[in-house]
């Protein structure tokens, strides 16, 4: 049985979750979709609302989502008046929500959306984790032989620069703290890589993130992944992640590289031709100096920036006993005791008054 009206307060009020799901061109199975999501989330027994974000479809989503309104109270739908992709979809839902903890998930029937009450359980039971991931454990979408290695090599590059191990970079399916979430979310990209933003920025920032194994099925519907581009789009956007918390990862191994590189080839050049450097000798020592002084710059800006909102989150929670260091953990590994209460959440400018 879907929730009463009366449930969709703010979280204050006592609304748990909220379930926000981008929907672009699935007119076909949203509606099986959005049953499946409700009738979990009603067995549950949590208080909760599902928003549903419909990215300006062209095949009568809208539509169909409107339909179902007056049958699922619990739902929510906010059209978009033009495509701004999945991580504006997100973003935008994710400051809209009402509930506590916020889930993302697809709307094309690829993940088990009926575990959904599982991770906000998870979340609610450790204080301790701030954000729980489906990792897949196989891949079913399009482009699967190119899709896989890419993947693999990306999850890697993110794995070698945040030093801690992703099970599953991108996966959609996930629950996490709204309150913490909200100063990371003017990072998401429009695109896919959204979800790979938030993993990232939650593990630089001292916020621990759990993985839990899941299934994943073949999508329903035409996929809206072009490999080449968001390929691209990914690994740039894990270069550009790293780079905004943490420069001297990504520009001082390059540095160092060369300017060694360069110092060995001037001793044989010194030796081969005494008092007599190439140009690529020289070349190499100024490339290497010119790209340490940027990376030293970086981190200069970096640490001067300042993210207070992110830091008074993290200060608060360790005051009230509920952080440890960020880490990937198994799930049901023994936490420390959660604290009786969370701080109040801060009211973002755009809702404050």
């Amino acid at each position: 049985m879907s929730q009463s009206p009366s449930t969709r307060g703010t979280h204050r009020d006592g609304l748990e979750c909220t379930v926000v799901l981008p929907c672009y061109n699935e007119a076909e199975h949203v509606e099986a979709e959005l049953d499946r999501i409700d009738a979990a989330l009603a067995a549950s027994g949590l208080r909760y609302e599902i928003l549903a974000i419909d990215d300006a479809s062209t095949d009568g989503t809208l539509a169909v989502l409107r339909a179902a309104e007056p049958r699922m109270p619990a739902l929510r739908v906010m059209p978009f008046t033009r495509n701004g992709g999945s991580g504006t979809a997100r973003r935008i839902g994710s400051r809209a929500a009402r509930g506590e903890i916020v889930v993302w998930t697809d709307a094309d029937m690829s993940y088990p959306n009926e575990r959904i009450p599982e991770l906000v359980r998870m979340l609610q039971a450790d204080r301790s984790i701030d954000q729980v991931v489906g990792a897949r454990t196989s891949e079913e979408g399009s482009h699967k032989w190119l899709r896989w290695p890419a993947k693999w090599f990306i999850r890697k590059v993110a794995e070698r620069l945040t030093n801690q191990r992703i099970p599953d970079l991108n996966s959609g399916l996930r629950a996490f703290r709204r309150h913490v979430a909200l100063p990371y979310l003017r990072l998401l990209p429009a695109g896919f890589s959204c979800v790979t933003t938030l993993t990232l920025s939650f593990m630089h920032n001292q916020h621990a993130v759990a993985y839990v194994e899941i299934d994943y099925a073949k999508r329903a519907g035409k996929s809206k992944f072009r490999f080449a581009r968001d390929a691209y789009r990914y690994i740039l956007q894990v270069l550009r992640m790293v780079m905004y918390f943490d420069p001297l990862k990504v520009l001082m191994p390059p540095a160092l590289w060369l300017l060694a590189i360069g110092i060995v080839k001037g001793v044989v050049d010194m030796v081969r031709h005494p008092f007599y450097f190439p140009a690529s000798t020289v070349l190499l020592v100024l490339s290497a100096l010119i790209i340490g002084s940027m990376a030293l710059l970086a981190d200069l800006v970096v640490r001067s920036r300042g993210d207070d909102a992110a830091d008074a989150t993290f200060t608060a929670e360790s005051a009230a006993g509920g952080y440890r260091p960020a880490d990937v953990r198994p799930v049901g590994q023994p936490a420390d005791a959660p604290p009786d209460a969370l701080p109040a959440e801060p009211v973002p400018a755009d809702r404050a008054g």
